[in-house]
């Protein structure tokens, strides 16, 4: 005996509805049918978790333009278990991104001075907006887990001199370290424990208009492992570091600072802005034990259609999490009608966040992203473990784990352009069939019975 907890999208106003048993359509006769089968004996990785980034934007229009009523709500439909989607990753830049009201870091200086002790260093910004989101998402989700990436070091630290362009100077590598670790201990001291950092993001892309930072891979390797985990080391900091934090097309990065700093390294952080995902599991493969996280992905209007847009989340989340990752995060927890704030100069914006907010009327939308994340985040909880699961039809994506408590949480994607019928077997033993529309989503939560 089995009980099912099933959501579907059934169109653009409908993406993630609770549907009964009795509610999916039967099987047409006229059809072939596509067998998902899933095996929990045979297992790959945990999961920790599903979620977005509090960017500067984002905490500013949550915590500033909304009511309080507003913003209890939006925070218990994102990150409640029961309540909500039950988001458990937030990756916090930190310091300014592209999506920044100004450019600031934790340790700015006047042109052409230092402060080779950090004695300037203070998160008095993130104090704000940022932490005061970050405590109360932990309260609402007690198993949320933080991860936080720089866009930039401090300007003086870099050739450039400014948080634009530039690469970080060799000889301010140990002042770096020590960076991360007052970041960590910050937090820490506002009962914010930081579970993983990267050293950079994006530390291939050198962008003009908004704070970057060029790393090369013999650089991160450098840096990783002659500075930023002995200071780890020697302040007991337990945080895992994850290298790399860019595309899937660009491989042999992460593969060179793991060849160089592999004791040093938990595990790779990626984008989904080039390449295919089964980068993940070549580099996993190569270097086995070493985690993979998922960690910025955005849609945009370069993927206008509604209807793409969504699929390709569902789609490439799917692959996301069937090339051993441990997480899938989306990029702005929220931005306005323009896509914004962005940093001055940045220009036109195109990126979704996961709600918008509207700046002049306070109107709050939740977008696809927030739903298409909801057909995992909703029944794939922390430390469920991925099972095998296969499709008849490779057009019909699927992915599968089993959480703790014994439930069995499958994903369906039906990347078809007609409707396909589909049954669902668990170790050969039949559990549903029904109906799956053209480009469309459906979840389940199945308790089954021994």
């Amino acid at each position: 005996m089995s009980t099912y907890r099933i959501y579907k999208s059934t169109g653009e106003d409908e993406l993630f509805v609770p549907v009964s048993q009795e509610q999916l359509k039967p099987l047409d006769s006229d059809k072939g049918t596509t067998t998902i089968l899933l095996n929990d004996q045979l297992t790959y990785q945990e999961i920790d978790g599903f979620g977005a980034s509090f960017t500067d934007s984002s905490v500013y229009l949550m915590n500033q333009i909304l009511t309080e009523e507003q913003r209890d709500k939006v925070m218990s439909r994102l990150f409640h278990p029961e309540k909500g989607i039950g988001l458990s990753v937030i990756r916090n830049p930190m310091g300014a991104s592209d999506y920044a009201r100004t450019v600031y870091s934790y340790n700015d200086m006047p042109e052409q001075q230092t402060d080779a002790e950090l004695t300037q260093f203070s998160i008095s910004h993130d104090e704000e907006d940022v932490i005061p989101l970050t405590q109360q998402a932990l309260a609402l989700n007690p198993e949320l887990k933080l991860f936080a990436s720089p866009w930039s070091a401090p300007g003086w630290m870099k050739t450039s001199g400014s948080m634009i362009t530039g690469q970080l100077k060799h000889e301010w590598y140990a002042a770096y370290a020590e960076y991360f670790v007052k970041y960590i201990q910050a937090y820490a001291a506002h009962g914010l424990p930081i579970h993983a950092i990267t050293p950079q993001n994006e530390a291939l892309y050198e962008p003009e208009h908004y704070p970057g930072m060029l790393m090369p891979a013999e650089s991160q390797a450098d840096f990783i492992q002659n500075h930023l985990k002995p200071a780890f080391v020697r302040n007991g900091i337990s945080t895992k570091i994850l290298c790399y934090d860019h595309n899937w097309d660009q491989p042999d990065y992460p593969l060179t600072v793991l060849e160089q700093a592999g004791k040093d390294v938990d595990g790779v952080a990626w984008h989904w802005y080039g390449g295919d995902a089964s980068a993940q599991t070549k580099v996993y493969e190569a270097f086995a034990g070493k985690e993979v996280h998922f960690t910025e992905g955005s849609g945009g209007e370069w993927i206008p259609p509604f209807e793409q847009a969504f699929s390709n989340v569902m789609r490439t989340g799917i692959q996301i999490l069937r090339n051993y990752s441990k997480s899938l995060v989306l990029w702005n927890m929220a931005l306005n009608e323009n896509n914004g704030p962005t940093v001055p100069g940045f220009g036109r914006s195109t990126c979704r966040g996961i709600v918008q907010v509207n700046q002049q009327t306070k109107e709050l939308t939740y977008t696809l992203d927030y739903y298409a994340l909801a057909h995992f985040s909703a029944i794939i909880r922390p430390k469920a473990v991925r099972i095998e699961s296969t499709s008849s039809d490779s057009s019909i994506y699927s992915v599968a784990f089993r959480n703790t408590d014994g439930s069995v949480a499958l994903v369906l994607f039906n990347d078809k352009e007609v409707k396909g019928n589909v049954q669902v077997k668990l170790r050969e033993e039949e559990m549903l069939q029904f109906q799956l529309e053209s480009q469309s989503a459906l979840s389940m939560l199945i308790q089954h019975d021994q």
